[in-house]
């Protein structure tokens, strides 16, 4: 351990209770605008006309909020919502009314998810891998583009091309955002310009798209096609863990494609067996090492409880209680940033598995921003 960090095996012992969005932590010193959705606030129109305005926006605000944590497009009638949440308002922290008859609501999101795990309902939390969005735009004409994550400086009489490209960036980052998808496009700086061509997007040649993708350390990779004012459909193709899936439409609806894919990784049966999994963790050299797995540990919808098993040396081994199996919590480790599967490497652990459970050996890899 760091001599100027002191490590309290005491500490260890009383693992806390956070709350903690991770943030994508690139490799260059660059940053990339990402679009994190909240997973627990919703913008809602509150109608003056309707009977009970505020009652009927509460309704859609949780509509909204249920639609991101079960990880399926359930629709406004569905059962779930009256049986199960027959008073909104009950879930409602706090409201403010914003401009155009808008109204910003937050939900009380612990709340609702046990609600749904009780029910034996399907729940996602914030364990949610960010996706890299590379989309190549054919607009007729020989005009043909690939979308970043900002406009590049252009002539005024090219306001258009920046117009009609943010246009369609907006309705990407919308939809995701009410399905609880955060996305980023790419930055197209230099580095990027010399390692992708509109060409290699169009022609389908993903491998190279993938090694540029690295430098965004985003395990989740969505690629399209699109065509604008022609008859063939827009194609896409999206790239997590292996899995290589085609899919054809408007940008929307592979949006939703996208979301569902995600949530058949992520998501997890509320009457899902308790299963105990021994989490080896190597290289935690430090009381903010530690601070941030915990963090991150606690922030995991699937895992009902942790504890510190052992302690020796930089390694930890906890003591798991989770739903939703071994191979979930091991994808959603996979994708934090914190923790590097250690499956590959020769080096020994000191610890054993605990008797009779599965076993997890990861390195903890460095801090993230966290907010």
């Amino acid at each position: 351990m760091n001599d100027d960090l002191p490590f309290d095996k005491d500490i260890a012992r009383r693992p806390g209770l956070w709350l903690v969005i991770a943030v994508l932590a690139i490799a260059s010193d660059q940053s990339v605008a990402v679009e994190i959705p909240t997973l627990y606030t919703a913008e809602v129109i509150l109608d003056a006309e309707e009977e009970d305005p505020r009652t009927a926006a509460y309704k859609r605000g949780l509509w909204e909020i249920i639609v991101r944590i079960t990880g399926s497009e359930l629709s406004e009638d569905s059962p779930i919502l009256g049986d199960l949440f027959p008073n909104p308002s009950r879930y409602v922290l706090q409201y403010r009314q914003g401009a155009d008859e808008m109204l910003s609501i937050s939900f009380d999101g612990a709340a609702i998810e046990n609600t749904l795990r009780n029910a034996g309902e399907t729940v996602w939390g914030a364990d949610r891998p960010l996706t890299l969005v590379w989309l190549a735009v054919d607009w007729g004409q020989g005009e043909r583009e690939i979308i970043g994550a900002d406009d590049p400086e252009r002539e005024a009489d090219d306001a258009r091309s920046i117009d009609r490209n943010r246009l369609l960036r907006e309705r990407v980052q919308e939809t995701a955002s009410r399905r609880g998808i955060p996305i980023a496009f790419p930055l197209l700086d230099t580095e990027d310009l010399q390692n992708v061509s509109f060409t290699d997007i169009w022609g389908g040649f993903d491998d190279q798209l993938l090694l540029a993708s690295r430098r965004y350390q985003a395990n989740s990779i969505l690629v399209g096609r699109v065509r604008a004012n022609a008859i063939q459909r827009n194609r896409w193709t999206f790239h997590f863990g292996g899995i290589q899936e085609e899919w054809t439409g408007e940008p929307e609806n592979t949006v939703h494609l996208l979301a569902d894919a995600l949530a058949a990784e992520f998501a997890f049966s509320g009457n899902a067996p308790v299963e105990i999994v021994s989490l080896n963790v190597v290289g935690i050299d430090s009381v903010r090492a530690f601070g941030t797995v915990q963090q991150y540990l606690a922030s995991l919808s699937l895992i009902e409880q942790f504890e510190v098993h052992t302690v020796n040396g930089d390694e930890i081994r906890y003591e798991v209680r989770l739903r939703g199996g071994a191979a979930r919590l091991r994808r959603a480790l996979e994708i934090s940033e914190i923790l590097m599967s250690v499956e590959d490497f020769d080096q020994p652990f000191g610890l054993q598995p605990i008797p009779e459970s599965r076993s997890l050996d990861f390195m903890y890899r460095a801090p993230i921003r966290l907010y």
